[in-house]
């Protein structure tokens, strides 16, 4: 078994002499059987720290998991950090299973050790057979490739399974020849956990089909990885070229992604929430599907609501991937008593001057506007738009609906509800930055000519 654990370590590159390793140690056979053999390749000269999360779950049984782990630790001569946390709680007020709430808390609590420390690695005790029930879990939930490719020697950086490689049979036998004592975890036969009906009833039914069927799986879970690597390479290149990161939002162009096959496209959207809610925790093939129908469909405008209040807005040539939904803009409206400068609720801001008309009217660019101070008197009012807004654009006869023109224009909805609209009495002269209306044109008889300007507005 070391020599397939050494191999193993040479052959993904997990550790370098001299690194610190941060060894997370439940008291379980297979956590202490990575211990000692960690301990034991002595010309890899690791500074181990032993980590311990006790789960608060079993009482007295987890408090004795907790004095165990820190004799082994004083045993091996290696620094011993643990922290006790209400598992219990923390799946009640996440709403989390108790599986799911045990390894958020671990690996939150792995990753603060690791970062105090300063270290190049943690080393979790996962081996082949946890191998093959995770790609059995996963296949049982509807994982896709990349879901059956299951763990991964090294994973976010710092994670790495030295034991992937070998068997619980063969971790058992290594503990017995070396005479090590380990901890039994009563829940570990708990079948209400998916896990354990996994290992105590569905692995024994297949092994009567195949006895190797654990090697089969785990062979399964790396060749695909090793696909997984070519498609990744693909999915990545096609993000750069259809992507825009933002601080909290992901864009995808609708049309470069549209032109793309359905297998590239529900791997630019995985990747796409990965890159903003940094897991793909509760989001399904169903949800990846229902992105597809959103980026193909008719409507420009339209949203969904993924789990976690994760969204994905269609606007019209873009596809946008956001954390949190937007809130909805506050409807604002405020006077103008003359020129001046004057902020726009939710960022920018209106100026207005006394002007000369333009020289050019062809080169008059959208935000800013020229009208006629008396056709369009003061005071102003500034407000965002209403339903059954109208006025009659500059240059056309009849009127218009300013709904209909945000439809022409393709003006996005979040810019629709915050766009501000200039009304002199109850006329409606410019809607800001997109059209000027035929009221307050400037002609040749204006005597009095004002220039208005959005600035730094925000959409």
């Amino acid at each position: 078994m070391l020599k397939k654990v050494a191999v193993f370590i040479e052959e993904h590159d997990l550790f370098t002499p001299g690194d610190t390793v941060v060894v997370a140690v439940s008291g379980g056979a297979d956590s202490v059987a990575l211990l000692d053999v960690l301990a034991g390749f002595s010309a890899l000269k690791l500074r181990l720290v032993v980590v311990h999360l006790n789960h608060c779950l079993r009482g007295a049984e987890s408090d004795g998991d907790e004095v165990f782990v820190r004799e082994l630790a004083v045993r091996y001569g290696v620094t011993f950090v643990t922290q006790a946390v209400d598992v219990w709680g923390l799946s009640r007020r996440d709403r989390l299973s108790l599986e799911e709430a045990g390894r958020v808390a671990r690996y939150r609590f792995f990753s603060e050790i690791a970062a105090s420390c300063n270290a190049r690695a943690v080393a979790l005790a996962h081996h082949a057979d946890d191998q093959a029930e995770t790609v059995l879990m996963r296949l049982l939930r509807g994982a896709g490739g990349s879901g059956l490719c299951a763990m991964a020697a090294k994973s976010a950086g710092i994670y790495v399974r030295p034991l992937l490689s070998v068997t619980r049979a063969e971790i058992e036998a290594y503990l017995h020849e070396r005479g090590l004592a380990c901890r039994i975890d009563s829940s570990n036969a708990d079948v209400n956990f998916l896990r354990n009906r996994v290992r105590h009833e569905l692995v024994p039914l297949l092994k009567s089909y195949n006895p190797a069927i654990v090697d089969r799986l785990v062979t399964t879970a790396a060749v695909l990885s090793e696909d997984e690597e070519i498609l990744d390479r693909v999915t990545t290149e096609a993000f750069d070229r259809l992507g825009t990161v933002g601080d909290d939002r992901v864009g995808l162009t609708v049309a470069g992604v549209a032109a793309e096959t359905r297998g590239l496209r529900l791997r630019l959207y995985r990747r796409a929430i990965l890159q903003v809610k940094g897991d793909l925790a509760r989001v399904s093939a169903g949800h990846l599907y229902d992105i597809d129908s959103l980026l193909l469909s008719a409507r420009p405008n339209s949203k969904l609501v993924l789990p976690e209040g994760f969204t994905v807005k269609r606007c019209y040539g873009e596809l946008t991937f956001q954390k949190r939904g937007d809130a909805l803009p506050v409807p604002y409206e405020f006077f103008i008593e003359g020129p001046g400068s004057y902020p726009i609720p939710g960022g920018g801001v209106l100026a207005v001057d006394v002007a000369a008309p333009p020289e050019s009217w062809d080169g008059v660019p959208a935000a800013v506007a020229y009208f006629d101070g008396d056709g369009v008197p003061f005071p102003w009012m500034v407000r965002t738009f209403a339903d059954g807004d109208a006025f009659s654009p500059l240059g056309m006869a009849r009127s218009k609906k300013v709904k209909k023109l945000f439809i022409d224009k393709k003006i996005p909805l979040p810019v629709r509800r915050r766009l501000p609209l200039l009304f002199s009495g109850e006329t409606l002269f410019w809607v800001c930055g997109v059209m000027p209306a035929n009221a307050g044109r400037v002609t040749a008889s204006t005597r009095l000519v004002l220039r208005a300007e959005i600035l730094d507005f925000i959409p």
